[in-house]
C-alpha cells in the first residue's frame, strides 16, 4: 500500500462497519454509524494539520500553548452521500467552514459529471477534508480534487468509509500528494462498479431514497 494511504485497522472501527454493512441496519443507525466512524477517522485525519501558538493563562501561570486557528480547515462532502461524514468531522472540529461539489455517476460509462461546486471563501489557503462513504472507482474523487485544486487548494485529505483497491489505485496516480484515508479496504469492484462486500448505495441507505 503506498506511503499516502492509511487504512484504519481498529476494533471498534471493524464492530461499526460491520453493522453498517448489515441489509438490516435502518436509516437512522446507518446514519449514525456513519458520522461515528467518520469522527473516529478525523482524530488521525487530523494530525499534521498546523498550529498556531497562544498565550493561555492557567489558575497558576501564564503558558505557551497551540490550538488549531478557527478559519483553517474546511470540509468538502461530495454530494450526496458524503453529506453523511460532514458531522462526524463538526464532532472534532466544529468551526470548520463546509464547502460542497456534485458529482453523479454516468452509469453507462461509470464516469463522474460535475453539475454542482460552492465552496467557502478563501478556501485556497484552508486545509480541506474531501469526504465520500464510498470510494469505489475513484472517478468522483479524483474530479473533486482536480475541482479544488484549480481553486488553488494545496492542502487536501480525502476520506472515505469503504473503499476497493482500484478506486485506491487510481486517485493515489491521479493525485499523489493527497494523504487518503480508509476505514476498511473491500475485495474488489463488481461490473457494474460496486464495491464487493460493500454495503450497498450509501447515499440511498443515508437518505432512505429506495
Amino acid at each position: 500500500m503506498q506511503s499516502n494511504v492509511f487504512i484504519f485497522d481498529h476494533p471498534l472501527i471493524k464492530h461499526k462497519v460491520s453493522i453498517l454493512r448489515d441489509k438490516n441496519t435502518g436509516m437512522k443507525e446507518f446514519r449514525e454509524l456513519i458520522e461515528e466512524i467518520t469522527t473516529i477517522m478525523t482524530y488521525e485525519a487530523m494530525r499534521g494539520v498546523k498550529l498556531v501558538p497562544v498565550e493561555v493563562e492557567t489558575p497558576l501561570e501564564t503558558t505557551v500553548q497551540y490550538r488549531l486557528p478557527e478559519e483553517s480547515v474546511a470540509i468538502v462532502p461530495i454530494l450526496r452521500a458524503g453529506l453523511g461524514m460532514v458531522n462526524g468531522v463538526h464532532r472534532v472540529f466544529p468551526t470548520a467552514r463546509v464547502g460542497h461539489i456534485g458529482m453523479y455517476r454516468d452509469e453507462q460509462t461509470l464516469e463522474p459529471q460535475e453539475y454542482y461546486c460552492k465552496l467557502p471563501e478563501g478556501i485556497e489557503g484552508k486545509t480541506v477534508f474531501v469526504v465520500d462513504p464510498m470510494l469505489a472507482t475513484g472517478g468522483s474523487a479524483i474530479d473533486a480534487i482536480n475541482a479544488l485544486k484549480k481553486r488553488g487548494v494545496k492542502e487536501i485529505k480525502m476520506m472515505s468509509i469503504i473503499a476497493a483497491p482500484e478506486g485506491i489505485e487510481a486517485l493515489t496516480r491521479a493525485h499523489p500528494d493527497v494523504t487518503v484515508y480508509v476505514s476498511t479496504l473491500d475485495r474488489c469492484l463488481n461490473e457494474h462498479g460496486y464495491i464487493l462486500p460493500g454495503l450497498g448505495d450509501a447515499g440511498d441507505r443515508l437518505f432512505g431514497t429506495k
